[in-house]
């Protein structure tokens, strides 16, 4: 009888003995949880109490590709232009232009608040004007980076991402044209071709880092 006392005794304290382990377990667990959900909000929404932001909005594959001016400087693409890369502004007056080939220009002024954000919504209305031709040549791009823009004959065209790949490429008329690849930061790339109708060829380059003020007329743009 005392050997199945002591037993039993010791079963308890064992028992009792885990029980409390896995609560302070838990109760770690819980505090952990707690302290990430209280540090989520300053660590993803940081607030700055300076600067204004601009938002865009867009809906079609024609403006999230189309490229953005902010007072006559080259910053990106819409579609990118959010997250680590959002567009932050000095409080007052800005001019915002929203290009893209084929389509007349987007250009507005936004008064940026500190602290605020402005919501800019992009709408691009095709350009009457501009005309395709009936026989093309093709260019495709292998540069880096992908988001540089590209520019044919002084025009906006895209960037890079949107002529490289399986089935993806330049579409222009034969004969010669001027190619520049740029982006803030790199050295700005530029090469002529001349083309035969329904001719393919391919460009590899890539950009090489520099100054923003090594930009040129097409990425300062008035």
């Amino acid at each position: 009888m005392e050997v199945c006392f002591a037993g039993m005794v010791f079963k308890d304290l064992y028992i009792w003995w885990e029980s409390v382990r896995m609560r302070n377990v838990f109760s770690k667990a819980v505090l952990s949880l707690v302290f990430f959900l209280l540090m989520l909000p300053t660590a993803s929404y940081p607030q700055n109490q300076v600067l204004g932001e601009v938002q865009f909005v867009s809906k079609t594959k024609v403006e999230k590709t189309s490229g953005v001016w902010i007072d006559g400087q080259y910053v990106g693409y819409v579609g990118e232009l959010k997250e680590n890369k959002k567009v932050l502004l000095l409080p007052g007056e800005h001019e915002i232009s929203v290009r893209q080939s084929g389509y007349r220009d987007l250009t507005q002024k936004v008064v940026v608040e500190p602290g605020k954000g402005v919501v800019l919504h992009v709408t691009m209305e095709k350009d009457p004007r501009s005309q395709f031709p009936t026989v093309t040549s093709q260019i495709k791009l292998q540069v880096t980076p992908e988001r540089a823009a590209v520019f044919l004959d002084d025009g906006f065209a895209g960037t890079v991402q949107e002529f490289g790949g399986i089935g993806r490429g330049m579409l222009v008329s034969p004969g010669k044209h001027r190619v520049k690849i740029a982006l803030p930061g790199y050295q700005a790339f530029e090469t002529e071709v001349n083309l035969l109708p329904h001719q393919k060829i391919t460009i590899k380059t890539n950009l090489v880092p520099g100054s923003i003020t090594q930009a040129g007329p097409s990425i300062k743009k008035d």
